[in-house]
C-alpha cells in the first residue's frame, strides 16, 4: 500500500477554510486530519462540531478525527454523526481503552489509539489485534509548529515489528513536525499514514508540497 497523506486543517486559514477543504479535495491528499482539543487534556483549544460539520460539507475525502480530548466516550456517536470517518482516542485519556474502541466501531468509524511521546508502545500489546490504526505523537500534543522527536522513528519501527505478529495490516499514522525533511524515514520505519499541517499550509504551493510528501519513496520498509 503507498502511504497516506492527511493535512492538518489545523493549520489551514479558517478565514478561508472552505478554499483550503477545496485544495485539499483537488489534490493528492487522501484524509482531512481534524484535531480536536479541548483545553484540559492538552493546554489548547482548537474547534468543535459546527466547524467538522462545515469540512464535511465540502470534503470530498474521509475525515480522520484526533480526539485531544478528556471523556472522549461522550462525544464518539455525535462525532460519528458529524461526519467522522476514522476516531482516534488517546491512550492516556481513556480508563477503558477497550469499550471505548467498541464504541468507536460500533458508531460505524475506524478506531485509532493515539500515544503522545512518552508513552510505550508496547503498551498497546493487548489491544493492538481490534485497532485499525495507531497515531504515533511526534511533537507533545496541543500546538502546531513543534520540532520532530527523534525518538519517534524508534517507537515506529518497534510498532511495527509488534503488529507484524498480532495485526499486519495495521495504519501506523504519525503527527507533529513531519516534512520533506523525516518523511522517507518514517515510511521506512513502517509508518504508512502521514499528518502535516504547516508543512503543506505554509508552502508557497500547499497543492505541490501534497504532491512532493505523495511521491516520496517509501517502498523500502525496513522493522
Amino acid at each position: 500500500m503507498t502511504h497516506l497523506i492527511a493535512p492538518s486543517v489545523l493549520s489551514a486559514d479558517f478565514a478561508n477554510l472552505q478554499r483550503d477543504v477545496e485544495m485539499i479535495n483537488a489534490s493528492q491528499a487522501d484524509w482531512f486530519h481534524v484535531d480536536v482539543m479541548d483545553g484540559v487534556f492538552v493546554p489548547n483549544i482548537s474547534f468543535g462540531f459546527p466547524v467538522m460539520e462545515a469540512i464535511k460539507k465540502h470534503a470530498k475525502k474521509p475525515l480522520d478525527v484526533h480526539l485531544m480530548i478528556v471523556n472522549p466516550d461522550q462525544y464518539i456517536e455525535r462525532f460519528a454523526a458529524a461526519g467522522a470517518d476514522v476516531i482516534t482516542v488517546h491512550y492516556e485519556a481513556c480508563t477503558h481503552l477497550h469499550r471505548t474502541v467498541q464504541a468507536i466501531h460500533a458508531a460505524g468509524c475506524k478506531a485509532s489509539v493515539a500515544l503522545n511521546p512518552h508513552t510505550p508502545a508496547a503498551l498497546l500489546k493487548d489491544i493492538l489485534g481490534d485497532l485499525d490504526m495507531v497515531l504515533i505523537m511526534s511533537v507533545n500534543p496541543g500546538f502546531g509548529g513543534q520540532q520532530f522527536i527523534p525518538n519517534t522513528l524508534h517507537k515506529v519501527r518497534e510498532l511495527r515489528a509488534m503488529a507484524a505478529l498480532i495485526k499486519p495490516d495495521l495504519l501506523i499514522e504519525v503527527d507533529g513536525g513531519v516534512g520533506l525533511h523525516n518523511t522517507a524515514a518514517l515510511l521506512q520505519a513502517g509508518a504508512n499514514v502521514l499528518v502535516a499541517g504547516n508543512a503543506i499550509f505554509a508552502a508557497p504551493s500547499p497543492t505541490a508540497m501534497i504532491t512532493e510528501l505523495k511521491q516520496v519513496d517509501g517502498s523500502a520498509v525496513q522493522v
